[in-house]
């Protein structure tokens, strides 16, 4: 059994990430393999690292690089929507003529900074020095981690079929060479650069992955709660309740996976512990690849992932997200069923006490609960606190609860995205 981590753990390990990623990380200063001469100084790395950034944002804003001409990374991660969808789309259109649709929710790209590389045994001290604890998969991008940086992460995309649909990576550096920055290109990685395409393209998934890594754009902290826990603002009497709700291990026990507390060492809190769940979120008819009843979003053990295939006890297991800015999402959870936050926040209220609520019926009347998880792995669906309870329980948040944890959550939007909040 998979221990639950303990509302102090993986803080340690995202402050360290954070602040590595602060200064120039080794991937920056080494540069893409093959494409840098050698060592720098700390200035000429700091330099390098803002020469990557500035081209990694111009090929982040560059549709050209994908295959229809018509998609670039801000088309799914939209910088008006903390770098997270636009859309109420439970998945966004791709392809070479923008008519592939994918397989999950957009994730927001802010607030990946200190998100560990993936372990599938995660052992954290407890304050007595105790690392007998296995918390189990943490870490790693995108909904199942199979990533673990920024430039993994960011090949991804310009690689799908059902995204930017390039067929190769000849083909990304083609267009590269063909943009208007081209030179810049050179500048950073050599003249020579195009002429070696596999190296050309580690080149851009630096870049793009420093870009991805860079502050003020992805990590600003500047939220209401951030200004609060700093002294410089306050909460009204519903956000100071809900986030009492939101960490009492009775009631919403939301703190227990999504920290809410700052480092030890002051940094602040990422409101995701890094790990992965298996929650039971009702299967999405409006995703095209639901049609087939035989088909399974299984998260960990695939099928996007592979590497753990086979592994039954991760099956339906997907990565905890920052809640930070989650205010300003149109759809939740790995496969958008929900789209608004409160229904979100009162599944987890009830999803076990008023099954019926949240899942269909079949033609007897029956509820078809969990009904986008095979039975077989029904055992990996979290059962602590607010779950766990039996149908024709009293739900473990009231109506009135679940409105203020929703106020709550709406003070961890960046001051940067405000009037999107509205909207």
């Amino acid at each position: 059994m998979i221990a639950r981590r303990r509302k102090g753990q993986v803080i340690a390990i995202a402050a360290a990430s954070m602040l590595g990623l602060a200064a120039p990380s080794n991937a920056v200063l080494a540069g893409a393999e093959g494409v840098h001469p050698g060592p720098m100084s700390r200035p000429q790395a700091y330099a390098r690292a803002a020469a990557l950034s500035g081209l990694g944002r111009k090929m982040f804003f560059d549709p050209a690089l994908s295959a229809s001409g018509l998609q670039a990374c801000s088309s799914c991660h939209d910088p008006h929507r903390a770098f997270g969808p636009a859309s109420a789309g439970p998945v966004e259109m791709g392809g070479p003529h923008m008519d592939q649709p994918g397989l999950r929710a957009v994730p927001s790209l802010r607030y990946l900074q200190a998100v560990p590389a993936f372990t599938e045994h995660f052992h954290d001290s407890d304050d007595e020095g105790d690392e007998s604890v296995d918390n189990g998969p943490t870490g790693g991008l995108t909904w199942d981690g199979r990533a673990d940086h920024g430039q993994d992460q960011a090949r991804i995309p310009l690689l799908s079929p059902f995204e930017m649909a390039n067929k190769d990576v000849g083909e990304v550096v083609a267009a590269l060479a063909r943009a208007a920055y081209a030179d810049e290109f050179k500048a950073v990685f050599g003249d020579a650069v195009f002429d070696h395409p596999d190296q050309a393209f580690e080149a851009t998934v630096e870049a793009l992955g420093t870009f991805e890594q860079s502050a003020p754009d992805f990590y600003p902290y500047s939220s209401r709660y951030d200004a609060f826990l700093a002294g410089k603002a306050t909460l009204t009497a519903s956000e100071l309740h809900g986030r009492q709700l939101f960490e009492d291990p009775l009631k919403g026990n939301c703190a227990s996976c999504h920290l809410s507390e700052p480092a030890n060492d002051g940094e602040p809190p990422q409101f995701t512990d890094f790990g992965f769940l298996g929650l039971g979120v009702p299967r999405n008819p409006a995703i095209p690849a639901n049609a087939d009843p035989n088909y399974f979003d299984l998260g960990l053990c695939g099928p996007q992932r592979s590497d753990l295939k086979g592994r039954s006890e991760y099956c339906g297991l997907f990565r905890t997200p920052t809640l930070r800015n989650v205010a300003l999402k149109k759809s939740f959870f790995h496969n958008g069923y929900f789209h608004s936050l409160r229904d979100a926040v009162a599944f987890y209220a009830s999803r076990d006490s008023d099954p019926g609520r949240w899942y269909p019926r079949n033609a007897d009347g029956t509820i078809r609960q969990n009904d986008d998880l095979p039975k077989a792995y029904w055992a990996n669906l979290n059962q602590d606190p607010p779950f766990g309870k039996k149908p024709g329980d009293k739900p473990a948040l009231t109506d009135p609860e679940i409105d203020d944890i929703v106020a709550f959550l709406g003070t961890l939007t960046d001051a940067d995205q405000q009037d999107q909040a509205t909207h």
